[in-house]
């Protein structure tokens, strides 16, 4: 009698990262478990492109059904991967800057970041960035800052959807972040917990507008914000299933993936220990939560945690793998349009 072949496991809700440029043996085990879905990368796990190229490669390796494979990549100060190759990126806020003179070349400048930010990322085996920040740049928040693309809700909807039309390009997926909006308070919710004591209306009105411009045919995926906005609900956004269900999902009629920003992070200690923390946005709608530079924390969500991910979840979560190949990087470099696209970057940058 022959052997019956195990399904492939599906995506679980859970996104880890790893300590180095190597993967361990413990990794590799903790990648295994059911409820992992995906894999975040940061500066650590950069020593040079081959290496980068063997990691992605053996994460991909570790299931079946590969891992989504992210990382924050969005320019300016926050981009992880700089030498090597890797192009330097301007800050959104140049973008913006430039919108100001010339708005439609503006657009075409934010399409060609898009597409060598994630031409260089796929040619690494990376699959998805969390970007683009669609959080109005109104001064106050350090930690968004130069990250933000304008103070107009309007010039933020319309640079984002000409970047991630440069990152659809090259195949890869977005996420808007951080919804409804983060650049409205100066706490920095890494270290404290972010008050915002606007209306919903206002709220809605300027900085959420942008989600519900963009949709989800543009927003492949969304990640709340670890602040409270008491006016509308006494939970972080990401905790909130007014601000995820009633309001993104139902309201707004997002049928992306929502991820919650990560759980060990000050903004998101009022829900608890980790397990509650995970338990709270996965309640409140969150497809995937994530679990960062802990890996004792994401060992012990892991080993506590009960969860059965919904269908839709699960669909949602395949729909940000790519949906072709991406070109090697010696044959990128060899591309025309990337290139061009590059060339423009050291110009943006440059000033």
């Amino acid at each position: 009698m022959s052997r019956k072949k195990n399904k492939p496991l599906p995506p679980g809700p859970v996104m880890v990262d790893v300590a180095g440029p190597v993967l361990t043996k413990e990794e590799k085990k903790r990648l295994r478990h059911p409820l992992v879905g995906g894999v975040i990368l940061f500066a650590r796990n950069f020593q040079d492109r081959d290496t980068l190229c063997e990691l992605t490669s053996r994460i991909h390796k570790v299931r079946e059904e590969p891992l989504l494979i992210a990382v924050d990549h969005e320019g300016g100060r926050v981009q992880r991967f700089r030498t090597d190759g890797f192009t330097p990126l301007p800050p959104m806020r140049r973008l913006g800057e430039i919108w100001n003179r010339d708005p439609l070349g503006a657009m075409r400048l934010a399409t060609e970041t898009g597409y060598v930010l994630a031409a260089e990322l796929r040619a690494c085996g990376v699959d998805m960035s969390f970007t683009p920040v669609l959080d109005l740049d109104y001064g106050v928040s350090k930690v968004i800052g130069d990250r933000a693309f304008h103070r107009d809700p309007r010039v933020v909807a319309m640079l984002s959807r000409a970047l991630i039309q440069g990152l659809a390009l090259a195949g890869m997926a977005a996420c808007g972040k951080h919804f409804p909006g983060h650049g409205f308070v100066g706490a920095d919710s890494h270290e404290e917990i972010p008050v915002d004591p606007r209306t919903l209306e206002r709220i809605l009105r300027e900085d959420g507008a942008p989600y519900g411009w963009l949709g989800d045919n543009v927003l492949g995926s969304v990640m709340p914000a670890h602040v409270i906005y008491p006016k509308v609900d006494d939970q972080p956004a990401g905790f909130s299933r007014r601000w995820v269900q009633d309001i993104l999902r139902e309201r707004m009629g997002y049928d992306g993936v929502v991820f919650s920003d990560d759980l060990t992070m000050e903004g998101a200690s009022v829900a608890g220990d980790i397990h509650a923390r995970a338990q709270a946005a996965l309640q409140a709608g969150c497809d995937m939560v994530l679990v960062c530079n802990h890996p004792d924390l994401a060992d012990d969500l892991l080993a506590r945690l009960v969860h059965e991910t919904a269908p839709e979840s699960i669909e949602r979560i395949r729909r940000l793998m790519p949906r072709f190949p991406a070109l090697g990087w010696e044959a990128l470099q060899q591309d025309r349009r990337y290139q061009h696209a590059r060339r423009l970057q050291s110009q943006i940058v440059s000033g």
